[in-house]
């Protein structure tokens, strides 16, 4: 490897070989320290998050530049809450990693103590509320003053059935093993639950959930996980199934005494009948013949047979 390199007489900034060769700390990070190092006085007061900014620093990428500086020892916060109920986060930046003792010795102010706000402290509005449709990357703020503690996002309520909400859940964290652009994370998987737990409580699987949640992929891929997902849940929520009512066979009626001739006897009507079966019976017969109904004439089996053949039948005890 040639090298040239030619110590500049103005406008530099001494880098300690222990920040450039740093093994755990990412470029990003690096940069930003030096930056923040190079800086004029002021310009020192600014907070780190719109710094880096200036760098082209932003979203997830601050955040884990911030994060590992505050590991190893380089940047170090205190928040308090100042006049007027508004929140101050002060910085420190350091060239050399502190303890947490160091830092409170460097900044002189004792950790219990509220600093009055002052010009090195900049305020700013109610914060904005977040735009909605496709994913940005979330900025970190915490360290510009607020008038409230951040606070988390509330999820929506719900009156679904916990276990089905669990087993909604479920399935939407379990997309991300079929396919990477759908991975959720819990409070995501959380909240769409929500309009998840529909399906399963209209009859269907979670097979059938996970599948209408794969199919058809777009062509130009999915640019957000939450965006597409919630689209589908409500675009292709099935017809809720028809339910049909059960079967409820007639109610049985209670025992009434036949009004039919012979003994007095009880049966238990179908419909509004006053005389049993048998006995109905009988008077149709009665009705038909106009009196009692003849005996069928009995022919021995015999003659029947003897009829049948044309022959004369054999008298009993013969053949």
């Amino acid at each position: 490897m040639l090298r040239h390199a030619i110590a500049p007489s103005a406008r530099y900034t001494k880098a300690s070989h222990d920040v450039v060769r740093h093994p755990r700390l990412s470029s990003d990070a690096k940069i930003l320290l030096l930056y923040v190092q190079g800086l004029p006085e002021n310009s020192a007061y600014k907070p780190l998050s719109e710094l880096a900014r200036k760098l082209g620093i932003k979203g997830r990428a601050y955040q884990k530049a911030k994060q590992q500086l505050v590991e190893h020892g380089y940047v170090h916060e205190w928040r308090s809450q100042g006049g007027g109920g508004r929140w101050l986060t002060e910085q420190l930046v350091a060239n050399n990693p502190l303890t947490s003792e160091q830092a409170v010795h460097v900044r002189g102010v004792p950790p219990t103590a509220t600093p009055p706000p002052s010009k090195q402290f900049p305020t700013v509005g109610e914060p904005a509320a977040r735009p909605t449709g496709g994913y940005e990357p979330v900025e970190d703020h915490s360290d510009k003053t607020t008038p409230h503690p951040p606070s988390e996002p509330e999820l929506p309520a719900s009156t679904a059935d916990p276990i089905q909400l669990a087993r909604a859940e479920r399935v939407l964290l379990s997309l991300r093993h079929s396919r990477r652009e759908l991975h959720l994370g819990v409070r995501e998987a959380r909240a769409l639950a929500v309009e998840a737990v529909e399906w399963l409580e209209r009859g269907l699987s979670e097979s059938d959930l996970r599948q209408a949640l794969l199919a058809e992929r777009p062509e130009n891929g999915v640019r957000s996980a939450v965006g597409f997902l919630r689209y589908r849940l409500i675009q292709k929520l099935p017809e809720p199934q028809i339910r049909h009512q059960p079967h409820e066979p007639p109610p049985v009626r209670e025992l009434l005494e036949c009004k039919g001739p012979g003994e007095k006897h009880l049966f238990r009507p179908l419909a509004d009948e006053t005389e049993c079966a048998p006995c109905r019976r009988s008077t149709a017969s009665t009705t038909f013949y106009g009196g009692a109904s003849p005996e069928p004439e009995r022919i021995p089996w015999r003659e029947r047979i003897a009829r049948i053949n044309g022959t004369a039948a054999a008298p009993p005890g013969e053949g």
